[in-house]
């Protein structure tokens, strides 16, 4: 009996130890995202498609909106499905951002051939307990807002957010110096090329960031050739390299008050063909106060500028190619566990006339355009 106890207990003990060591292939998957739709209509002016082109695209087939990127469409409207997969293994993983619906074609639009479900696609490295590389595809480190609804007060986004970057595929290194102080530095394909880089040209991104339990305060730059070797006709390269300088803070206040800031100035040289620098800038003010447990509200009020033409976002320009835009946003946030209803009103007033008031054979145009929309957004 001891000849075969003793094998039969090493066994044992040999397969419980096996068992501790073992792990499932589900260890460091995490998986996550969200789902909305929103009911969007104007105060101010029609809400339907209309047989006239309001924004230059040669169709006439528009209908009237801010000059914001999402949350555009009038009447029942949907947003998109995002699904966050991310795995960890070690020191190493890799996150896949899938985004599918009206929202997310939008984000990802500049993708070569505009075909992609793909919002983020990356791997990344943690060499050390301060420094961390990532490699591939990943959504803008400049400005306050992002593309999934579900990290935002606000639905509709701000000028600054529409015509900053939205995406970058490259390289990137974060370096965490302190308990406080941060800092990125990236190498990456012009702005919103994802997919590849078809244009020659690199453009680079640094950030400097102050984090505290309270909030945080982040100073980003971006500087690059965004159309590369691109020439017209006569052979002239009509845009030179942008300069971004990007500002984004907030801060707890109190336990029942946010406050929030982002400030940007863009500006592209105008190249072979002459001209003006143009570009924009702007300011934004983010207001939250939690009035209880579950329900929130929030001030967005932006200045927005474009000079020389500059970005095309408000449509409208003087003899100089200048305008501006001051764009005010009253949100809610209902919170019904991981769904989150929101009430907005917006009231977007520009110096140009842009925004269309009436159209019964002949169209007339006015300077502002209010709106109001109620979203859904459910987090998972």
């Amino acid at each position: 009996m001891r000849k075969l106890l003793v094998p039969f207990m090493l066994c044992l003990s040999l397969t419980a130890f096996a068992q501790e060591e073992e792990t499932s292939w589900t260890d460091g998957f995490t998986l996550s995202g969200s789902v909305d739709a929103y009911f969007r209509q104007n105060i101010t002016a029609p809400n339907k498609l209309l047989p006239i082109d309001l924004d230059g695209d040669g169709e006439d087939n528009d209908y009237v909106k801010p000059g914001t990127s999402f949350a555009n469409r009038p009447g029942f409207a949907l947003g998109m499905a995002n699904l966050v997969l991310s795995y960890e293994k070690g020191s190493v993983g890799a996150v896949a951002d899938l985004v599918y619906g009206p929202r997310g074609e939008e984000a990802v639009f500049n993708s070569m051939g505009n075909s992609s479900i793909v919002n983020q696609l990356y791997v990344y490295w943690n060499v050390s307990e301060s420094v961390k590389l990532t490699f591939g595809n990943w959504n803008t480190f400049l400005g306050y807002e992002v593309i999934s609804p579900a990290s935002n007060f606000n639905y509709s986004t701000s000028y600054m957010f529409s015509y900053g970057p939205f995406s970058h595929s490259g390289l990137k290194a974060d370096f965490a110096i302190d308990d406080n102080w941060s800092a990125m530095l990236a190498v990456m394909n012009p702005t919103d090329f994802t997919e590849f880089n078809p244009v020659g040209s690199y453009t680079f991104g640094g950030q400097l960031g102050y984090s505290t339990d309270s909030g945080s305060t982040f100073l980003n730059v971006l500087y690059g050739d965004q159309n590369g070797n691109y020439t017209d006709e006569g052979g002239a390269d009509g845009q030179g390299s942008t300069f971004q300088v990007d500002l984004t803070t907030g801060y707890d206040v109190s336990d029942a008050f946010y406050l929030g800031l982002n400030a940007t100035y863009n500006t592209t040289d105008a190249g072979d063909l002459g001209g003006d620098s143009f570009g924009f800038y702007g300011v934004a003010l983010y207001a939250q106060a939690a009035l209880s447990d579950s329900f929130s509200i929030g001030l967005r009020p932006e200045y927005f500028s474009e000079f020389a033409g500059g970005a095309g976002a408000i449509g409208g320009y003087d003899a100089e190619g200048d305008a501006n835009v001051f764009a005010v946003t009253l949100s809610g946030n209902a919170k019904v566990g991981p769904l989150t209803f929101i009430p907005e009103f917006r009231l977007d007033s520009a110096s140009e006339d842009v925004f269309l008031d009436d159209f019964d054979g002949t169209p007339s145009y006015s300077g502002s355009l209010g709106s109001f929309l109620l979203a859904a957004v459910y987090s998972f």
